[in-house]
Parts: C-alpha cells; sequence; structure tokens
C-alpha cells in the first residue's frame, strides 16, 4: 500500500507535540525537558515554561512572543535593580573600579533591552488588537521592575550626592575645565550611560505603541491616558542633575578665546619649545642601542612659530 504524503499541518502539528514531549539528547544519552537534570532543576525550567499561556489557550500565534518578552524584560530590570543596589554600597566604599564594572554591565543590559523590543515590532496592529482585549486595563506604569528602576535611580542619587559630599564637589566642579576630579567624572559619565540606556529603551517603546495602536489625543492607552502623554513621561531622567550641569556649563560658555574657523591657530608662542619624535637616519645613540638594529626615533626639540 502506497503510503500517503502527509499536508504541511500534519508536520506541523507532528512538531508541536514533539515540543511538548521529552527529548532524547543522544550526546549525553538522557532525556531532556522531564525536569529532572541539573541544568533543568536548577533554572526551574518547568516552572519557568509554565509561566506562558498554553498553545490551547494563545489568543494568536503571536501571544506566546508577547508574554515572553515581556517576561524577559521584567527580569531584566530585576538585574538591573539589584545591580543598582551593590552599586550604591560601591559609592558608598569609594570603589570606583567595582562601580565602573557594574554600571558597564547595567548599561549593556539595558541596550539588550532596547533591541529586545525590535522582537515586539513584529506586531502587526491588527494582531496587537486581538492581544490588548486581553489585558485589561494594564500598562507599563504597573511594571514592578520599572518601578524598580525608578527606586534604584533615587537612592544612587542620594549614593552620589554623599559622594560628592566626601571630596568637597559640585558637578559643575566635576565637570569644569581643568578639574582633576577625572575617577568621579568617569563614575558620573558611566550613570549618564546608564540614564540615556534606560531613556533609550523606553523611546523604543513609545515607537511600539506608535506602530500598534498609534500617536493620538484621541486613542488611549488601556490606563485611560491619551497616548500623547507618553512622550513626556519617558524622557524623565533618572539622574536630572547629570543632564542639568550641561545646561548650567553652557550657560557660564564664553565665546571668547577661540580661533575663528579658518584662520591659523597658534602653537603656543614664539618662545614655546616642543618635542616631537621623528625618525631618524642611521643608527641613534640611545641607552641600550647596541642592542638594537636597525634606525631608532630621535626626540628632536622643534621651535615652535607663531601664527601670523
Amino acid at each position: 500500500m502506497k503510503k500517503l504524503q502527509r499536508s504541511s499541518s500534519d508536520h506541523a502539528r507532528a512538531l508541536r507535540e514533539a515540543l511538548d514531549a521529552p527529548i532524547f539528547n543522544r550526546i549525553i544519552k538522557k532525556w531532556v525537558g522531564k525536569g529532572e537534570l541539573d541544568y533543568e532543576i536548577y533554572l526551574r525550567t518547568q516552572d519557568l515554561y509554565a509561566l506562558q499561556a498554553p498553545r490551547h489557550q494563545q489568543v494568536t500565534a503571536q501571544e506566546l512572543m508577547f508574554q515572553i518578552v515581556h517576561q524577559t524584560q521584567e527580569l531584566w530590570l530585576k538585574l538591573v535593580a539589584n545591580e543598582c543596589a551593590d552599586l550604591v554600597d560601591d559609592l558608598d566604599a569609594d570603589s570606583f573600579w567595582d562601580a565602573s564594572e557594574r554600571l558597564e554591565r547595567i548599561v549593556r543590559v539595558q541596550r539588550s533591552m532596547a533591541e529586545e523590543m525590535r522582537v515586539l515590532m513584529t506586531l502587526t496592529p491588527d494582531v496587537y488588537q486581538v492581544i490588548r482585549r486581553h489585558l485589561g486595563n494594564g500598562s507599563g506604569q504597573e511594571s514592578p521592575g520599572y518601578n524598580q528602576v525608578h527606586l534604584a535611580g533615587t537612592a544612587l542619587t542620594g549614593a552620589l550626592e554623599r559622594l560628592l559630599a566626601r571630596r568637597g564637589l559640585t558637578l559643575a566642579e566635576v565637570y569644569g575645565e581643568g578639574s582633576t576630579a577625572l575617577d568621579v567624572r568617569r563614575v558620573c559619565e558611566q550613570l549618564a550611560d546608564f540614564d540615556e540606556a534606560f531613556q533609550s529603551w523606553l523611546t523604543q517603546h513609545f515607537m511600539l505603541v506608535r506602530r500598534t495602536i498609534g500617536i493620538d489625543r484621541q486613542v488611549q492607552a488601556l490606563d485611560g491616558f491619551p497616548t500623547t502623554a507618553l512622550p513626556a513621561r519617558m524622557l524623565q531622567p533618572l539622574f536630572a542633575a547629570l543632564w542639568e550641569v550641561r545646561v548650567q556649563l553652557t550657560r557660564a560658555w564664553k565665546r571668547e578665546g577661540g580661533t575663528a574657523p579658518g584662520e591659523r591657530r597658534s602653537t603656543g608662542g614664539s618662545d614655546a619649545t616642543v618635542h616631537v619624535t621623528v625618525p631618524a637616519i642611521g643608527t641613534a645613540p640611545v641607552a641600550g642601542s647596541e642592542r638594537r638594529s636597525g634606525p631608532q626615533p630621535v626626540l628632536a626639540p622643534v621651535k615652535a612659530r607663531d601664527s601670523q
């Protein structure tokens, strides 16, 4: 009897059934998916997979993606908030190396979160409208992770203020020309990186809203506010003082002392002498040259000339 060719829907159904069952891994020669292996136990994969609506309850094929992205973002926000608690410890202890390392990690997480939002942008408006009917009045303002990060931002602002007080500095002095507090400035810049990445993530969320439901006074988010109110919410910084000091410095800026475009710039006066490294012809008699071969650079004094 000739074997009948199964339709693609049958193939897909067979794959879905296989995905729901344990899988035998031929390399480790064990069944994976029963929740019995160390990896599964440590990560609690059985519990993790149970957090999404089962396939027969999903209102659209894209709902699984919608839930996973949002759940993943909540986990990342949890990590950021907890890293911030450790960061407060670092700053209070003047442990700038640890603080810098932690801020680098936080920034990378925030940037990855912004990129993850692009996955949600594959939702077309009609598909999202179906999912939206099942979200109640839920909005980003109800996100535990979002609120935790804002709370952490307030705590970090306090830690930065205490650091400045211990050094007897203001932010304007940290950022001013000729400042020697470069270690503090570096931490401040990394905090600004953090804030910038956080706001960029929120901006991506705004663009997601624009793509799915639109921005208009007549269009309300699920919390009842018009979507035109979103930009103001999303541009609220975590560390307002770090952005305000830039305004302060620019207000005090003076144009005098610069060189007009196209004019020759002075190199420091007729009596100024600078040293430049130039290649010498032959072998330079520098210390240790007897152990080297080939031409050596010679440090030659060059008299600077005024711009005329």
